[in-house]
């Protein structure tokens, strides 16, 4: 493999950010960084739709595989298909060809049951390799080539369970963070699987991390008179790490500086998810807000430069294990015009939407099936592709949502 240009970071060893180095036109690019169906970024976030559309969703599809709660989902587009894998408590990693339901490839190697998968999109560029990453109970992160079915590559630096992680948004993904219950999260080089740095400050086991998202914008990157490792900046600061904890925070660590930057502290109770906004969200604030739900039953917005909630969102009775932000918006005028949603999935077996700027307005509830699915455990968007017609382009996509359950069973909502 040729090397990357530029100079290593003294600290973390990270190489210089050369965005899409690899790739020869746009149309490579914008796959590359995350758009048109990443590991990253399930739906293209500049893309908008109306909220109405939400209130007609319909179960589409179910897929019935794992014996036990689906902890982790992840959506990708490998040569063409689109493709879905699962992580369980029943120890074992599925992928899945989306539109047929059908299953590609399963590997059960974990001894414990598996927190969260992610596909991995720097295998896909760089090596040609298709690869589902998984983290587990039993303290390893792995990586499988699941055209090939093996288990090629494992980290196993943590002293405890490793609940969380997530591909770097930028160098194409080259970079690894994990979070673990031994308190620590984890910087890892895939390509050489060397772990390039500890961050250590949380008092209790870390169940969740995120990536600050690729800074498109930053004009720093081709400069070369700018004595930094050219990682780009979010709120002020080079990217980031944000973690959330048993112990009730929310940590933000420099990536660049191997710092510790902020502390969010409100939730009453352990952070089970975060996620960071992004520029393309339309989330008011965009890359400077962090979402996260908590076993307190809440999801809360954060301002990343101010370090202040700026809203909490209360109505589920029960975990709230996961949080999105999603492509609609709001159009009416009862509740201040064209609003931003973001949802939020617990264990009372509800997806709720909430729009951000109408008094923390809840806008919609989807209910899991109550006998079969229990509890809502995972869940992400994705643009699904149809057949070409005769319509305009926007007709060819439909938005649909992925959602994993207590009780093992992946449900795929949409328009019918």
């Amino acid at each position: 493999m040729e090397e990357e240009k530029g100079k290593e970071n003294a600290k973390t060893g990270l190489m210089s950010v050369e965005p899409h180095a690899n790739c020869s036109n746009k149309e490579e690019q914008n796959e590359y960084s995350g758009k048109g169906g990443s590991s990253t970024t399930k739906h293209d976030k500049s893309f908008t739709s109306d909220f109405e559309l939400v209130r007609s969703f319909k179960l589409l599809k179910t897929i019935s595989r794992h014996s036990n709660t689906v902890y982790s989902i992840d959506c990708s587009t490998f040569n063409g298909s689109q493709l879905l894998c699962s992580g369980s408590s029943d120890k074992t990693v599925c992928v899945w060809d989306v539109k047929t339901n059908k299953l590609v490839q399963s590997f059960n190697r974990h001894s414990y049951l598996v927190y969260c998968v992610k596909f991995s999109q720097y295998h896909y560029h760089t090596h040609n390799r298709s690869v589902v990453c998984s983290s587990s109970q039993d303290n390893t992160i792995r990586f499988w080539d699941f055209k090939n079915n093996i288990q090629f590559q494992m980290f196993n630096g943590h002293k405890h369970g490793v609940c969380g992680i997530e591909f770097s948004s930028f160098n194409g993904g080259r970079y690894l963070c994990s979070g673990s219950i031994d308190t620590t999260i984890c910087l890892w080089d895939v390509e050489t699987s060397k772990s390039l740095h500890v961050f250590n400050g949380h008092k209790l086991g870390v169940r969740c991390v995120d990536i600050s998202p690729l800074q498109s914008n930053n004009n720093n990157d081709n400069n070369n008179n700018n004595k930094s490792n050219h990682i780009g900046v979010i709120g002020g600061n080079g990217y980031t790490i944000c973690s959330g904890s048993f112990d009730k925070t929310i940590r933000i660590w420099d990536i660049e500086t191997t710092k510790q930057l902020n502390v969010f502290k409100g939730h009453e109770n352990s952070v089970y998810c975060i996620k960071y906004g992004s520029n393309e969200s339309r989330i008011a604030g965009g890359a400077n807000t962090i979402l996260s739900g908590s076993q307190d039953k809440s999801a809360r917005l954060w301002d990343i430069r101010s370090g202040q909630q700026i809203q909490a969102f209360k109505g589920h009775s029960n975990e709230v294990w996961a949080v999105e932000y999603t492509p609609f918006v709001v159009n009416n005028s009862e509740i201040g015009g064209n609003g931003n949603v973001i949802c939020s999935g617990s264990w009372d077996n509800r997806i709720r939407f909430w729009d951000i700027r109408s008094n923390k307005m809840l806008l919609h509830v989807i209910k899991g099936n109550e006998k079969e699915d229990n509890g809502i455990s995972c869940l992400t968007f994705l643009e699904l592709k149809k057949k070409e017609s005769e319509h305009s382009r926007n007709d060819t996509n439909s938005l649909n949502l992925f959602y994993g359950s207590s009780k093992g069973f992946i449900r795929i909502w949409g328009i019918i």
